[in-house]
């Protein structure tokens, strides 16, 4: 059952949008900021996971009230006369459930349900001790019963990087994500983790042109479209592919980091992989829910690569080259991204990432004017935004000419 890794919580209502502007034109750009309120939970493993069938022997075991049932019980035997209350933390779109558990003392504590026979809550657990052993602060593990698919964790808190970013706090927020990530990295290793390798980059560069551009724009490529898209993913995949591999949180961005202390606390980490070390930089500052002028970026990105130097992490000595490595890379993930958030849509009815897709488009569209081995790819962008480039200038399609 393949995962992809974007969170399907808070996908709809709350706060209305937000435009935000930093000294210098850098900003969050008309960014509809969701109000995750409790969804978020300090913890959330908000994967979209593929459906399946589920045999009706199974279905009476995962009865959702039955197992909220079971919850009560086992909360009750971890911590024998201590009232508490048991409320929904967050949404999941795969099988997981997340529960608030408040005691009487006003302390709480999350409860991962996860039903074993559509969960497995090992790559979670294995994550979160590789993780924390780095000295990351992800949720701690309290109790577990693992032949139930129950998880008892501490809880981080309601409060996401999405729903406090402002030109105020982010040079520190971002500091302290950067430095939390580069611990996680320093403590990578081969053969720990699954590999980032070709077949799963390739199945997620093939979500593109299967439901952003036949499902969402209902766009037919042509025999020769098609031969040159799959020559411009062999590209992508060779300089991907080339880049010095570290742990790889694979969503490392601002629904998934939560104002703590220490800060960042980190979530939504069980698919980690190894793999390229540029990709969870493109995760943070090419954030597909929070957009920053480029120069404000690449200030950040400059940063990150001066401190990756400093503590011998496996990174280009150049910075042009590394540059030219996190632009591929975000080529590759914005690919993905269009393709999960169109079959969010089309597949489960979730339309609240459609918002997001233009921002994630721009990212795209810019990366492909700068270098000329993406073009293919540009001109394919051209026609899905009925736009045309002439000498590296993209514009509207001028209008038909009215009979004379």
């Amino acid at each position: 059952m393949e995962r992809w890794s974007h969170s399907d919580c808070c996908i709809a209502g709350g706060e209305s949008g937000r435009k935000i502007r930093y000294p210098g034109d850098a900003r969050i750009a008309n960014s509809t900021i969701p109000h995750c309120g409790n969804a978020r939970a300090g913890l959330a493993n908000q994967r979209h996971a593929e459906p399946f069938f589920v045999p009706s022997s199974q279905q009476h075991r995962n009865n959702p009230m039955e197992r909220q049932q079971h919850i009560t019980e086992w909360l009750s035997r971890l911590m024998p006369g201590r009232p508490f209350s048991l409320a929904p933390a967050s949404a999941d779109a795969s099988f997981r459930r997340y529960f608030r558990a408040t005691l009487d003392d006003g302390s709480t504590h999350i409860v991962m349900d996860a039903p074993p026979a559509q969960e497995d809550c090992r790559p979670w657990l294995q994550v979160q001790a590789l993780f924390s052993a780095a000295g990351a602060h992800v949720p701690a593990v309290l109790a577990q019963d693992l032949e139930r698919g129950f998880l008892l964790l501490s809880d981080l808190g309601n409060t996401t990087y999405l729903t406090v970013l402002d030109t105020g706090n982010a040079p520190a927020l971002y500091a302290d994500a950067i430095a939390a990530l580069i611990a996680i990295q320093r403590a990578s290793r081969p053969g720990v983790l699954p590999e980032y390798d070709r077949a799963l980059l390739k199945r997620e560069l093939d979500l593109f042109p299967d439901w952003f551009l036949a499902r969402q724009h209902q766009l037919v490529l042509t025999d020769a479209e098609r031969t040159e898209l799959e020559d411009v993913f062999e590209r992508i995949l060779a300089v991907n592919l080339a880049e010095p591999k570290v742990f790889v949180h694979r969503d490392y961005h601002a629904r998934n980091l939560m104002v703590t202390q220490p800060n960042p606390g980190i979530i939504d980490f069980q698919d980690a992989v190894y793999g390229p070390i540029s990709y969870d930089m493109v995760s943070l500052l090419k954030d597909a829910y929070v957009e920053w002028d480029e120069e404000v970026a690449l200030d950040w990105l400059v940063r990150y690569w001066e401190q990756a130097r400093r503590v011998g992490l496996p990174i280009r000595s150049d910075f042009a080259e590394f540059h030219r490595d996190y632009e591929w890379m975000g080529v590759q993930r914005h690919l993905k991204i269009l393709g999960i958030f169109a079959r969010l849509w089309h597949r489960d009815g979730k339309d609240g990432y459609l918002k997001d897709m233009p921002r994630v488009a721009r990212y795209l569209r810019k990366a492909c004017e700068r270098y000329a081995e993406l073009a293919p790819l540009r001109r394919i962008l051209d026609r899905v935004e009925d736009k045309i480039t002439v000498l590296g200038y993209t514009m509207e399609k001028p209008a038909p000419q009215s009979p004379a």
